[in-house]
């Protein structure tokens, strides 16, 4: 990854590329040969312009996603591109889509109808496309038949090509279509440009191989892959000479990093070799499956220094037989077991969650069961979820599917039973001195800042904007159900 302290070296390398020559084969020069040739085309626009040319990156869905915008607005920047919140100002509006929920779909066929007349009033202006949204082939035929004035669509697995298209859609002046099924590729070594100069996400694989029944992931993200371990601890390292003090670990399913990798490295492994990186304050991670969360991980976060009092590890629900038709492969049961386990090594963890109610065929006698498990696992938060079908899942074809009243009902009493205990979760460290990173200013209060605890919990506080990025120790006065109130000890 290249970060803002190796740009003078990125380009060093930009200025050795000619650009008249036949692009390189292998990667990442193949990409900065096309960064520099695009830069071209934008710098001759610009100066028929008279003006910077602006680019919109807009973010739907997961973490993954986040990161993966990062990598596009840092393609973007170098370029030549400015960055622009508003897409009516932009020259270049890319939406990083996800198609989790049908509705995201949705949604980004309406604004794709609002940038179309934008579009007629700027007809420089370019439309990109790209995220798990482009790998369903039926989306891709309808943007080809109905959204013609899109010029860029690619999906998941090419992300890394970015610039490239960009070049074949300037020099052919049509739409680009550039859809991988799947790939066991990963190219290191772009440009990048993170959203917080103290903290960042970090892929460590890519892919899913779970099949949760209701889930569309694994179709549009492919088979698991992961990265090099020499490769993340350098970016690791790179990101921490560049001023970051917390990174979060992100994959699909965390738990079963490495298993691809020619010499394994299980994610314990992992963990243990970024936690030796120096000055590195903090390490998070998600997400985790449970059936693949080890002792060995368990062991790890017990003795760690840096890890966050923190994991994420999502039931889906508390009834055996629904989990088994969600083909989640662990029963009520063991995920007890595991929740056992992990307290009784790590006693001060924050658990958090995701629950879906209403899934095919559950039962109120299937849903008391996740009640019970709410309620015996006592959970700092969850995200609780009504039951979707997503089109091209096993679970979109179940029978007895739910009518939407009971699912509202279930979903109405989970919600609730899951509020009260975060809330006497939550109080619990009313009074305390806790650890706090700050990350901004408060949203609705310019004189108060918002940190972080290490368990997750926000942070609200009187401070100073240098704060921001620093740690620092905070008495907790308020609780205020998910967040408190505190103030700084100097």
């Amino acid at each position: 990854m290249i970060e803002k302290m190796e740009s003078k070296k990125f380009e060093e390398i930009l200025e050795d590329i000619d650009i008249e020559t036949e692009a390189p084969v292998e990667e990442p020069m193949r990409q900065y040969y096309f960064i520099k040739k695009a830069r071209k085309y934008v710098n001759e626009l610009s100066k028929k312009l008279g003006r910077p040319l602006y680019a919109c990156t807009k973010t739907f869905g997961c973490q993954m996603n986040a990161r993966d915008s990062e990598k596009l607005v840092g393609i973007l920047e170098r370029i030549g591109y400015v960055e622009e919140p508003e897409e009516d100002k932009a020259d270049f509006v890319i939406y990083n889509t996800c198609t989790v929920r049908e509705n995201a779909n949705l949604r980004v066929y309406g604004r794709l109808g609002q940038l179309n007349r934008v579009k007629k009033k700027n007809p420089h202006m370019m439309i990109g496309l790209c995220g798990c949204m482009m790998q369903e082939p039926e989306v891709v035929e309808k943007l080809k038949k109905s959204y013609r004035f899109v010029d860029l669509i690619f999906g998941t697995h090419n992300i890394y090509k970015f610039a490239e298209l960009i070049v074949t859609r300037m020099e052919s002046g049509r739409m680009v279509i550039d859809i991988w099924k799947d790939t066991d590729k990963i190219v290191e070594d772009l440009p990048s440009e993170r959203k917080y100069s103290f903290k960042s996400g970090v892929n460590i694989m890519f892919g899913c191989n779970n099949f949760c029944s209701y889930c569309i992931v694994p179709y549009v993200r492919g088979r698991e892959r992961s990265r090099n371990p020499k490769d993340i601890i350098r970016e690791v390292e790179r990101l921490v000479a560049d001023g970051v003090v917390e990174v979060m670990l992100l994959g699909q399913n965390v738990n079963s990093y490495g298993k691809n990798l020619k010499e394994p490295m299980s994610f314990a492994g992992l963990l243990q070799e970024i936690e030796k990186i120096e000055g590195l304050e903090r390490i998070r991670f998600m997400t985790s499956h449970p059936k693949d969360l080890s002792d060995e991980l368990i062991d790890v976060m017990a003795h760690s220094g840096k890890i966050c009092r923190h994991l994420h590890l999502p039931v889906q629900s508390g009834s055996t037989q629904i989990l088994e038709k969600m083909n989640r492969r662990y029963t009520k049961e063991q995920y007890l077991a595991l929740v056992e386990k992990i307290r009784a090594a790590v006693p001060d963890i924050a658990l958090t969650t995701d629950i879906i109610v209403g899934f095919p065929g559950e039962t109120e006698e299937d849903f008391q069961e996740t009640l019970d498990v709410v309620r015996k696992v006592r959970y700092d938060s969850a995200f609780t979820f009504q039951y979707s079908k997503r089109t091209g899942t096993p679970a979109a074809v179940m029978e007895d599917q739910i009518p939407a009243d009971v699912v509202k009902d279930r979903f109405d009493r989970l919600l609730k039973e899951v509020q009260s205990i975060s809330a006497e979760k939550c109080s619990v460290y009313t009074d305390t001195v806790q650890n706090v990173l700050v990350e901004t200013v408060n949203d609705h209060d310019d004189t108060l800042l918002t940190g972080r605890m290490s368990n997750n919990l926000l942070v609200h506080f009187p401070g100073d904007v240098s704060l921001i990025g620093k740690l620092v120790d905070v008495r907790l006065k308020e609780c205020h159900g998910f967040y408190y109130m505190g103030e700084m000890i100097r």
